[in-house]
């Protein structure tokens, strides 16, 4: 049995996923911190920080170019939240469930952070 293990990172993040895993199959960091995931936990990662995007790059016809905005998303597990400007934003996450951890991304990992959430759901597909 081959061991399904799969990281893809990069300057201020980095994500992952560990198919065998019995409890936390998902993970996600930055260069200094990393939370484990389970798979309905990580699932929403990657869905909730794909939905803010997509509204994020949606207000850009709708902001004057010097405005920031703040959106955020909640799951049953996860609150996520995007602040900034529509092509340039910080994220933050909050697991809303037993360990209640958090983390944050900033501005220039998250465009990262999304190319590899992207890559990686490739992979496990």
């Amino acid at each position: 049995m081959t061991h399904q293990v799969e990281i893809k990172s990069g300057v201020g993040w980095r994500i992952g996923w560990n198919a065998e895993a019995r409890e936390f199959q998902g993970l996600v960091g930055n260069d200094d911190w990393a939370i484990e995931l389970t798979k309905a936990e990580f699932n929403d990662f990657c869905r909730l920080l794909e939905n803010l995007a997509a509204i994020m790059s949606q207000m850009a016809a709708e902001l004057m170019v010097e405005e920031k905005i703040a959106c955020e998303a909640e799951s049953e597990y996860l609150w996520m939240q995007v602040e900034g400007y529509p092509d340039s934003y910080n994220l933050c996450l909050i697991v809303n469930q037993g360990r209640r951890c958090e983390g944050f991304w900033d501005a220039p990992a998250v465009k990262g952070l999304r190319e590899g959430v992207q890559q990686l759901q490739v992979w496990l597909h």
